[in-house]
């Protein structure tokens, strides 16, 4: 690699909108996040549908598998 033309690597701490704090590397002096794994609903397993106008409800109706004639 050419010496001098990339950018400090350096190890900071990234805070996340819920006040969990982790360090890690970057380039940027600093990180803010606004989701990390101590809020996201994919790891806490608090996970729910916001079903806005019945949509959700109207989709799996469109959608939904029917029987097939013998």
């Amino acid at each position: 690699m050419k010496q001098g033309i990339h950018p400090n690597y350096r190890v900071v701490t990234t805070t996340c909108a819920c006040g969990n704090t982790f360090v890690t590397r970057s380039t940027a002096k600093e990180l803010s996040v606004d989701v990390c794994s101590q809020c996201h609903p994919f790891f806490t397993g608090k996970q729910r549908l916001v079903d806005a106008a019945g949509r959700i409800d109207r989709f799996r109706k469109k959608y939904a598998r029917t029987a097939k004639p013998a």
